[in-house]
């Protein structure tokens, strides 16, 4: 029994050592992206750097399973699609991708009709925290059908020297592989959002790789006006509300600040069981949330100090 055992074992170790060797012995694959499947048993294929590729599909793989994008093996001799592969994106860096179209439209956006104007191929927007950049660029991800990419640099910083650059590597590769055709570098726009435009690398600024620098200040008495209009959609306001009277006490907030007045005085409301906002929530809103920002600047200037 025992001498069967063994040689179950050995026969065994032999199978399996033979397949081994048969994997190795057989002929290298090329490694392609799939562009568009064109009907039941063949896809369009892009193989870097020789071009694109109508292949046939193994028996064995499911065709309905493949979609554009996707990694696949193709056979040396006859370019059979034969083996799909993972991606070779980092499944971190593909969570980062949140929105395929985000919802935020330029009716959404008050006080920055000149900063919309002047969205070009390649901007960096810059300005104080609150003051729009992320929103804007969420807005124009929108009415061009592009995917919005969002990531903190929290999320890039690994412990291993080395993973936070190849994350970023692996982020720009999941940007172009979501353009159409896998040949759009022609197309690709960049628009950048930062408010420390001050610690940027000068080479990053230089003419050719941004056309222009939008600055996002903090808005104006009439800038604010509208971005209280835009929010008072989603309330129910008494009557005689008088918006431009909220725009004034506000002097230097920003659009982050507006809404949340907006939020405090729907919290006001909410507290006393209404199902409407009066002047005073904007007033006692407006205290509150312009306190937060003096306290914010006094405690700013001890630091300093």
């Amino acid at each position: 029994m025992v001498e069967l055992k063994e040689l179950s074992n050995f026969l065994t170790v032999m199978r399996a050592l033979r397949e081994e060797l048969q994997l190795l012995q057989e002929p290298g694959s090329y490694v392609g992206e799939v562009v568009k499947v064109m009907g039941k048993s063949k896809v369009l294929v892009k193989v870097h750097p020789e071009g694109k590729y109508v292949v046939d599909v193994d028996k064995s793989i499911d065709i309905t399973k493949i979609t554009p994008s996707t990694r696949v093996a193709l056979r040396n001799d006859g370019y059979v699609l034969h083996l799909v592969l993972p991606s070779k994106v980092d499944p971190l860096v593909n969570l980062m991708k949140v929105e395929k179209f985000p919802d935020s439209t330029y009716d959404m956006i008050g006080g920055l009709d000149q900063q919309i104007k002047e969205i070009k191929e390649g901007v960096l927007l810059y300005g104080l925290p609150g003051t729009g950049k992320t929103l804007l660029a969420r807005a124009v991800a929108h009415h061009t059908d592009c995917t919005f990419i969002r990531v903190s640099g929290s999320e890039l910083v690994q412990n291993y020297i080395g993973e936070g650059s190849r994350m970023v590597r692996e982020l720009f590769v999941m940007a172009r592989n979501l353009l159409d055709g896998f040949e759009a570098s022609n197309k690709i726009k960049f628009l950048m959002a930062t408010k420390r435009i001050d610690i940027l690398d000068q080479a990053l600024l230089r003419p050719g790789r941004i056309d222009g620098k939008i600055e996002f200040p903090n808005p104006n008495e009439e800038s604010r006006f509208d971005i209280l209009k835009i929010h008072a959609r989603k309330m129910n306001l008494m009557r005689g509300i008088d918006l431009k009277k909220v725009a004034e006490k506000m002097n230097g907030a920003s659009g982050a600040e507006l809404k949340a007045v907006w939020s405090e005085a729907g919290m006001f409301a909410l507290r006393e069981r209404r199902v409407h906002v009066t002047q005073e929530d904007f007033e006692m809103a407006v205290a509150k949330v312009m306190k937060k920002e003096t306290e914010k600047n006094m405690s700013l200037r001890k630091l300093w100090k």
